[in-house]
Formats: structure tokens, C-alpha cells, sequence
């Protein structure tokens, strides 16, 4: 196994999979463990990722996604839908895991759970759903360094029309919305772009140490 430095070396955003080879069953819970283990806000990972591998379903989102053939090529699509609102529901559940998880009383997270809700419900309805995005990017970046490090290729794609992957999707009415996608396979020979070197900027560009 590469190390991880040499794992994010090997990576890069692949545009072309090989439609004929498929993620293990093993791998793919392995993917799915990184992707629970996120961090996130308070820990409420309110979020939901959908695992598409129906080729009916993907061939109605590729033009939803700019015709990009990784979406009906790769092996997985992950579809990373973000809580278009938080609410005292939203938290009162997370409290109520937390409390079955960690064997504690709930009522002694009640002051907790207060300061999150005062904290988020001030918070306007289109900034709500900007912050649970920005948590499905935590969640998003576990799946590409767990596929890097296991030598499985990968595409995140904000190429694609959130509306539409809403609706062929079910999402409408459901309380979240696609905020970000992940095709996940394994490259194509023909891939040009596994060939190109990778480009990142200077470290003396990009720290500064304070």
C-alpha cells in the first residue's frame, strides 16, 4: 500500500473510467466507513449520500451533467445531498444518538442542544443550506483520500445542474438537495489525463506560517 503523500500523488480527477471495472463489495463498504467517520459541524452530518449504480438513473443525469461520461462510466456515483434547512428536530436527533451512543442522560445535553439552536436559527434559509454544504465537502474529501489511498480512481464534479438531479432524483419536498458529486472507479487506458503532470502551487505560495 502507498503511503499517503504517494496516494495523493497518484490521484487525479479522472475523466475517463473503464465501464468494465467494478468496485468490491469489500472496497465499497470501506469507502462508506471513511465517509460515516467524517467530521462535521457539531458533529450533526446533515447530509445524506446517494450510491447510484442504476444505468436507467445514470443516463438520465448525464445531461443533467453536462453530458460528462464519467456519470454512466464509473462504477459508483456518489451524490452528496446537503439539509436545505436545520431545524430543533435536526439536533434533538443528533442528541438523542449521541445520548444511546455515550450511555448519557439526555437531559444533560439540553443546555447543548439550546446553544445550537440559538446558534442556527438566526441563520437565513439560503445561508442554512450553504453551511451543510460546506460539511458535505468534509464528508466528500474522506471519500477521495480513501479511494487514493486504495488505488481507486475518482471525479468530484460540481459540473451538473442541482435541479434537475433533484427531481430525477426524488429529492423535491425531501429536505436536502444535491450539493456535490463523485463518480468512483477505476481509469480508463485511453485516460489522457493520467498522464498530465500534476499542478499545485508552491508551498512557499500557499503557507504562511504566522
Amino acid at each position: 500500500m502507498a503511503s499517503f503523500i504517494e496516494a495523493l500523488n497518484w490521484r487525479y480527477a479522472t475523466k475517463k473510467f473503464d465501464a468494465t471495472k467494478k468496485i468490491s463489495e469489500i472496497d465499497l463498504e470501506e469507502i462508506l466507513t471513511a465517509i460515516q467517520l467524517s467530521a462535521s459541524s457539531y458533529g450533526l452530518q446533515l447530509y445524506k449520500i446517494l450510491v447510484i449504480t442504476d444505468p436507467e438513473i445514470r443516463a438520465k443525469l448525464q445531461p443533467a451533467s453536462w453530458g460528462q461520461s464519467q456519470i454512466v462510466d464509473a462504477s459508483h456515483v456518489f451524490v452528496f445531498c446537503a439539509r436545505t434547512d436545520v431545524t430543533g428536530e435536526d439536533i434533538d436527533s443528533y442528541l438523542n444518538l449521541k445520548a444511546e451512543i455515550q450511555g448519557l442522560d439526555p437531559q444533560n445535553l439540553e443546555g447543548y442542544g439550546d446553544f445550537m439552536k440559538k446558534t442556527l436559527a438566526p441563520m437565513p434559509a439560503d445561508q442554512k443550506f450553504i453551511w451543510t454544504s460546506k460539511q458535505v465537502y468534509l464528508a466528500l474529501g474522506n471519500l477521495l483520500n480513501i479511494c487514493a489511498v486504495k488505488e481507486i480512481d475518482t471525479c468530484p464534479m460540481e459540473g451538473f445542474e442541482s435541479a434537475k438531479y433533484d427531481e430525477i432524483l426524488g429529492l423535491n419536498d425531501t429536505g436536502y438537495s444535491s450539493a456535490v458529486v463523485a463518480t468512483v472507479g477505476y481509469r480508463s487506458e485511453d485516460d489522457k489525463a493520467q498522464n498530465e503532470t500534476k499542478v499545485r502551487k508552491s508551498k512557499e505560495d500557499l503557507f504562511q506560517i504566522i
